[in-house]
């Protein structure tokens, strides 16, 4: 039997298969809440349960720099919810009218009097924003698993705050 050639017939037919079966248009769903509870963005909007999803689905695969930059992405949209639920999107924006980028949404988050974060969620914005540059920026760094599983509780303590102060539950 030659292994090399049964190798390749079953990766051709995994591709057939795949042709014939594309994933999700819109992503799949994840099989397990191991990163963040989906409960929590349930019912929020579509697109903040689709990247639970994304998060949740990239630590199942492994694909952990995708799950800490999909982390940082939650983060960055939910401090604008934020901003704009409380009338005060102008805030975060440059003179060109784009959103600021996200340690800049930290910082402004973090000074702003109206929005009374938990001391847990104001480190956790810290690590979560540090930990996804890392995964988004760093050439040499790739993330592993517990450096993924280290970000849940940071990611439960600020998701919950911001959920709030966005008025999405």
């Amino acid at each position: 039997m030659d292994i090399e050639a049964t190798l390749a017939g079953i990766r051709a037919l995994q591709g057939e298969i795949r042709g014939k079966n594309p994933p999700p248009e819109e992503g799949g769903i994840s099989a397990q809440d191991n990163i963040i509870n989906f409960a929590l963005l349930r019912g929020t909007r579509p697109y903040l349960e689709r990247i639970a999803h994304q998060i949740n689905g990239s630590y199942e695969n492994g694909w952990y720099d995708a799950a800490a930059v999909m982390i940082r992405r939650l983060v960055e949209t939910l401090i604008i919810e934020v901003y704009e639920t409380n009338g005060m999107a102008s805030e975060i924006k440059d003179a060109a009218g784009d959103f600021l980028f996200l340690r800049d949404l930290v910082a402004k988050i973090l000074a702003e009097p109206k929005f009374s974060l938990g001391r847990a969620a104001k480190r956790s914005l810290t690590e979560l924003k540090e930990a996804g540059d890392k995964s988004a920026h760093s050439r040499f760094y790739t993330a592993h698993r517990r450096d993924i599983e280290g970000l849940a509780v940071h990611l439960r303590n600020i998701v919950q705050d911001l959920i709030a102060l966005a008025k999405l539950k």
